[in-house]
């Protein structure tokens, strides 16, 4: 154990009596604390747990789990055993920065430009500042606000996340780096603490776990909000080395999805290692735990999507659906599922309702899903969701329960129409069948539309790149 770790652990121990991780060396310089008065726990923890670009079956918990990855997360099926699985989930962005803009504002994130990747290094902005955050409304509400792991949402000062809601940063500023060491690290990709940059030590993952650990230790003793933003398993694709050996035993095929598979049993185990630290600090009945990906499955790296058409980047129930579930301890009904639409917009307004604040005077696109989730509302929300992805002349879709509008503009293709309650794979296009149900639909996206700013980078700007 090396010396900075030890001075780490002991001046925790001093202060909340923690115990010593078992985790790899790396994040034992997080150096996250707290000297903030402690108060009494009342009102409910949230922690927001993000896989990146996973595949909608590769979790155990999914109906159709695909076979060779459904024993390999047994972490996060047991937050879906033991609460709420959400069989129709959805992202409001098909790529990871716009995504996250739409679920930390609550609002349709095109309706203030960002409708794509940041590009690596752009410094000409980032999340529009006059948007407030998930972390700027629970903290007016006296949470701690933490988050580990990729941000994504900006790289010039008053983009950071410190600036943005969240009183505790560890991690990496862009979208993706390397899971193992980087020498001459940039420092975009490096991993800090609130702008400090850390040592190049151990493997991401693992330090993104002791992080998360190590903020709800200290935090322990006041209400926090802890978004956990894993980087796996985005590429690189990039496996702990030491799991190399039991991978190929496993005889998962292709290379490709073996590595896969890796990052998503080092990302499980350190979900378990973030429930075990609730439990072992009291918290679990008081604590809302959300697991779920931010944006469809990228097959071209190892993810399955099951019996869903497309991918990570377009509006296809692929690209835009993902595992989602539900744990809070004797509050929601263990072992359940709801089929109706959820959407990550509406962890805004279910996350304040739990506070104990209210959304009168707060913009937003989502709604309250506890009732739902509480089985005391029988019926899906009355809204439809949508999307769009690369500006006015970029793919958009609109479904509105069951039906689901598909227009690929960008390869000049004519509108689509599915049933999702008889297809959910969308292989049978009913537009010839039912022309005005279409052309009404197709009249409330261009409603949706022009309400929306253009991009203000990528596609359908005056800007063209693009990061996944």
């Amino acid at each position: 154990m090396n010396h900075t770790r030890m001075l780490l652990i002991i001046s925790l121990a001093a202060l909340i009596g923690c115990s010593t991780s078992t985790s790899t060396p790396g994040a034992a310089t997080s150096g996250l604390g707290s000297d903030a008065e402690p108060t009494q726990q009342k009102r409910p923890n949230i922690v927001l747990l993000y896989a990146d670009d996973a595949g909608w079956v590769d979790f155990g918990f999914q109906d159709q789990a695909a076979e060779d990855l459904a024993s390999m997360t047994p972490n996060i099926d047991r937050i879906a055993g033991e609460g709420v699985v959400c069989t129709r989930a959805y992202m409001s962005g098909v790529v990871c920065s716009p995504s996250r803009a739409g679920m930390l504002t609550g609002r349709y994130q095109q309706r203030f430009g960002h409708e794509n990747n940041i590009p690596p290094g752009y410094m000409d902005g980032g999340m529009d500042l006059e948007q407030r955050t998930i972390a700027d409304r629970l903290r007016d509400l006296g949470y701690v606000t933490g988050l580990v792991g990729k941000w994504h949402l900006g790289y010039p000062t008053g983009y950071h996340p410190q600036d943005r809601g969240f009183d505790e940063f560890v991690g990496l500023l862009q979208g993706a780096r390397s899971y193992h060491p980087i020498e001459n690290v940039s420092a975009h990709r490096v991993i800090q603490h609130n702008g400090r940059p850390l040592p190049e030590e151990g493997y991401v993952t693992d330090r993104f776990g002791d992080a998360a650990c190590e903020f709800i230790q200290a935090h322990h003793d006041r209400p926090f909000f802890l978004f956990v933003s894993f980087t796996a398993p985005h590429g690189p694709m990039q496996p702990r080395r030491s799991d190399v050996a039991m991978l190929a035993e496993l005889g998962i095929e292709p290379q490709r999805r073996r590595r896969y598979a890796g990052m998503v049993h080092a990302m499980d185990q350190n979900v378990g290692r973030i429930l075990d630290t609730l439990d072992e600090s009291g918290l679990d009945e008081n604590t809302l735990i959300i697991f779920t990906n931010d944006n469809g499955g990228q097959t071209l790296t190892g993810a399955s999507n099951g019996p869903l058409r497309g991918r990570k980047g377009n509006v296809y129930e692929g690209g835009t659906r993902v595992p989602m579930a539900f744990r809070w301890t004797g509050e929601l009904p263990p072992g359940t599922r709801v089929d109706s639409p959820v959407s990550s917009l509406d962890f805004l307004p279910t996350f304040v309702d739990m506070a104990g604040g209210s959304m009168a005077d707060i913009p937003h696109d989502g709604v309250d899903v506890l009732p739902l989730l509480r089985s005391e509302h029988p019926s899906e929300p009355d809204r439809p969701l949508y999307w769009r992805h690369a500006g006015p002349q970029g793919d958009v879709a609109m479904l509105d329960t069951p039906w689901k509008v598909v227009w690929q503009r960008r390869a000049d293709l004519e509108p689509e129409l599915y049933d999702l309650s008889r297809d959910p794979g969308e292989q049978s296009d009913l537009s010839s069948s039912e022309p005005e149900r279409l052309q009404a639909m197709l009249e409330a996206v261009a409603a949706w539309e022009s309400e929306l700013e253009d991009p203000r980078w990528g596609p359908g700007s005056e800007s063209s790149s693009s990061d996944g």
